[in-house]
């Protein structure tokens, strides 16, 4: 019960300038996590406003403008956008769609943008604006994929039974017992559903409600930081796809095709300079054909340019390996020597993301080891795919079953967002030698 007589006028905690009053009697005072939030969007903001301006600039100059005022404040105007997006995405933690939210924010407020720069009649170039735009909205789309898989809050754990194994495994986070007194820095407290919906625990829930934590179950958390599923726990029953995932299914295949007959003026080029240069380096065939598990479990032809001396392909590679034709470890690396499975995409043997298929031999070994393994045949393998972005290259069948359970979280979680994600990772493997 409050003492009335703190309220009289001698009182320091009166008149209430603030709320130490209520803090002095248990409050709390929530951690702005907000600048913390924000700091996931600093080089991408960055980068994008450098590019921006870049575009704009060397747009608009091209054609003999030189009045530097209005251009330049056409370019901080324009520079504000990503700052903007930044701003609001920033706040839109732990939604599913990232790329549809950021590129929807974007092009608004670039449209605002583009709007107050109308209403001050500068001369503007819309050539110059097309051009950035597409720069600008993949940036912060990209931004926004990395934030939505990042936690930077002060994350607890519920006690349990397992509570250690999984503290351990997720980066020794503390462990609190049903006690709500001991949650004064969390941000998000990690439950088990089955020990935590419970009255034990019934008092801590509620506190962490009214406080503004964010309860969230220990699997699904692990799910996001890690990236990958649990196989030994992993059940068919526990996919159930959106109308958005669906719908995303019943279009990828198209998507595939449109983007592979886009690229043919690029790769067919590259492809056949790389069959030119492998040719004279050790002679023809330069296609190299392996049956590999497929869709279903069904085995077909896949296609690659032969990089390693004739009569000695098959098996493990290391990039020191004796058996690769010299100057074919760029080649590799760039991975042009996948261009041929752009075929089979077009055949309908793959995809261009995807789980990457496996020879026949690997399959089974794996299988025998894991009878889970073929469940990574239901969806169509692709060119590049989760587990290839996000662990290196297995040359065990034991390190084959770790893959398989970055390959089963891609499954669960096939999205659009999550493919393009893999895409600017696949970009990043490539260009700095990350995984695989």
């Amino acid at each position: 019960m409050l003492d009335q007589n703190k309220f009289d006028g001698d009182d320091p905690y009166y008149p209430a300038r603030n709320l130490s009053y209520v803090v002095g009697k248990g409050g709390r005072l929530r951690r702005h996590r907000y600048l913390g939030e924000l700091r996931s969007f600093l080089w991408p903001t960055v980068v994008a406003a450098a590019l921006i301006g870049a575009v704009y600039v060397s747009t608009i100059t091209r054609f003999g403008r030189n009045d530097w005022s209005n251009i330049l404040l056409a370019v901080a105007v324009l520079t504000s956008v990503p700052l903007g997006s930044a701003l609001i995405l920033a706040g839109l933690r732990r939604h599913s769609s990232a790329i549809f939210t950021a590129a929807l924010v974007t092009i608004g407020l670039l449209s605002t943008a583009v709007t107050v720069l109308s209403a001050l009649r500068l001369p503007i170039s819309y050539q110059g604006i097309m051009l950035a735009a597409p720069i600008l909205i993949m940036a912060m789309a990209y931004a926004n994929l990395r934030f939505q898989r990042t936690f930077r809050a002060h994350v607890v754990l519920a006690a349990f039974n397992n509570a250690g194994e999984v503290s351990t495994e997720l980066g020794s986070i503390p462990i609190v017992e049903a006690d709500a007194g001991n949650l004064e820095d969390a941000e998000i407290l990690l439950i088990d559903p089955q020990t935590h919906h419970s009255e034990a625990w019934s008092k801590v829930l509620a506190t962490c409600y009214l406080r503004g934590i964010e309860i969230m179950p220990w699997s699904a958390y692990r799910e996001i930081l890690l990236g990958r599923l649990e196989v030994k726990s992993f059940e068919v029953s526990h996919l159930a796809y959106t109308p958005s995932q669906v719908f995303y299914t019943r279009c990828k295949r198209l998507l595939d095709i449109i983007i592979v007959l886009a690229t043919l003026p690029i790769t067919v080029p590259i492809a056949l300079l790389v069959m030119g240069y492998i040719g004279l380096r050790d002679g023809f065939p330069v296609i190299f054909v392996q049956d590999r598990r497929g869709y279903g479990g069904k085995s077909f032809r896949m296609y690659k340019l032969r990089t390693m001396y004739n009569g000695t392909e098959g098996g493990s590679t290391t990039v020191s390996d004796s058996r690769i034709i010299p100057g074919c470890n760029l080649i590799r690396k760039l991975r042009f020597d996948e261009l041929p499975q752009l075929y089979n995409i077009l055949r309908g043997d793959m995809s261009l993301i995807g789980p990457r298929p496996v020879a026949e031999y690997v399959a089974e070994s794996s299988a025998a080891l894991e009878p889970k393994y073929g469940l990574r045949s239901l969806v169509l393998p692709g060119i590049t795919g989760w587990a290839q972005v996000r662990s290196g290259y297995a040359a065990t069948p034991e390190e084959e079953i770790e893959k398989l359970s970055y390959d089963l979280y891609y499954i669960k979680h096939l999205s659009v967002d999550l493919d393009i994600y893999i895409v600017f990772k696949t970009i990043r493997t490539v260009l700095f030698g990350a995984g695989r």
